[in-house]
């Protein structure tokens, strides 16, 4: 099996085990869990199986900050913030499986980037070849650019001049716009400066399947800084 077609690791970590405290109103969780209730709070609670009611407890505190640390979200405080919301619409896209809508169907490769939810598969043929994974496109002021481009340049060491820093696996769709691994978590803001951040591993993966010439496809908008 080839390195794009292999499955894509969910990244994750043991939770450790903490002192308790309380939230007002009662209930005990672990130290540094945040009683505020996040602007995704009910989507994230439904995402984790908890009692969709939009307020925080306890118990939401718990989980959403387990979720945070499998996903290696800082801080693993319990809110149900951007961030957090971002790894819970990658985990939906992951598992759409082949059922995965927003990418055109094409004979040959694609690769599909999805500004809405800030995630990146490929497809062939109108089958995912390689899941999902969590990208992070460019913040306002410096967008990835929408439309169809195809891969023209690869560069496996390349270094920007412009931002002073390393662009691992790079590979330009878009005039100086590429995919390529960051060492930021992939999560956070701000955003990149058009270009299209992957994880290290996600990164490396795609540089083993594309091709020159592979067709690139970006839409929608990104949410975020």
């Amino acid at each position: 099996m080839s390195a794009l077609a292999s499955a894509v690791l969910l990244w994750g970590c043991a939770v450790p085990a903490a002192e308790a405290a309380v939230l007002p109103g009662g209930g005990a969780v672990a130290v540094g869990c945040d009683a505020g209730r996040g602007p995704y709070q009910r989507q994230v609670e439904a995402h984790l199986g908890l009692p969709v009611d939009g307020e925080q407890s306890a118990a939401d505190c718990e989980a959403i900050a387990a979720f945070q640390r499998k996903h290696e979200i800082e801080p693993a405080a319990g809110y149900a913030g951007l961030y957090t919301y971002r790894a819970v619409m990658w985990e939906r896209a992951l598992a759409e499986g082949d059922g995965i809508a927003g990418c055109p169907d094409t004979d040959g490769v694609v690769v599909c980037i999805d500004k809405n939810r800030q995630i990146l598969w490929v497809e062939k043929a109108g089958k995912v070849i390689f899941r999902p994974v969590p990208a992070r496109t460019g913040m306002p002021g410096h967008p990835t650019r929408n439309g169809w481009f195809e891969i023209y340049q690869r560069e496996k060491e390349f270094w920007s001049d412009l931002y002073d820093g390393p662009m691992p696996f790079a590979q330009f769709f878009s005039g100086g716009q590429a995919l390529h691994a960051s060492y930021r978590p992939i999560f956070e803001d701000p955003g990149s400066h058009g270009c299209v951040n992957l994880r290290y591993e996600d990164a490396k993966a795609l540089w083993n399947g594309l091709r020159i010439g592979d067709a690139v496809y970006v839409w929608g908008t990104r949410t975020g800084d």
